[in-house]
């Protein structure tokens, strides 16, 4: 997300708990920290039309069980966008919380119909764990995804707005 917005950003591969230099929770700060928002840009983000629109490749990061329709604890409607394929963003990660190596994530986002040269969109439940799996793409050496920030929480309360449930993308 901060990159994307031109921030300096990194990501700790399997998260605190695989640093293993200092870390100081009540260290003082010696230093002011700034942050200056910037948008987006247009170009990497889709709206619910492009989410909805088959020539896009749409990806589904929410688990098995929310895309498929069998359970929905938040949103209005279960199930997923019709056309959306499900690589859950936790599929990205071994059973230590690191990153899968990059071949075997490039192969699973093929078979979920991701290709070079081809626009993918990512969305999840809010738009946050569709980051996740953004960064598995570019790992993975797909370049830059778009991202539909409104995700299923937009799409389930549109109820004119097909919804398909089950394991495959137009069930």
């Amino acid at each position: 997300m901060l990159r994307v917005t031109g921030h300096e950003a990194a990501l700790l591969d399997g998260g605190l708990q695989t640093y293993h230099g200092p870390l100081e929770r009540d260290a003082p700060r010696s230093v002011k920290a700034t942050f200056t928002p910037r948008p987006w840009p247009p170009h990497r983000l889709a709206d619910i039309d492009d989410a909805s629109d088959p020539a896009n490749t749409v990806i589904d990061a929410r688990a098995p069980e929310r895309y498929r329709g069998d359970l929905e604890p938040v949103d209005a409607r279960a199930g997923h966008i019709p056309g959306a394929r499900n690589v859950a963003c936790r599929a990205n990660l071994d059973q230590a919380g690191r990153f899968l190596p990059a071949e075997t994530l490039r192969h699973q986002f093929l078979a979920a119909g991701v290709t070079d040269g081809k626009s993918t969109i990512s969305y999840c439940g809010s738009g946050v764990t569709a980051c996740h799996n953004l960064i598995a793409m570019e790992l993975a050496g797909f370049g830059g995804g778009r991202l539909y920030a409104g995700s299923w929480s937009q799409y389930s309360h549109a109820s004119t707005r097909p919804v398909a449930t089950g394991s495959a993308p137009g069930s």
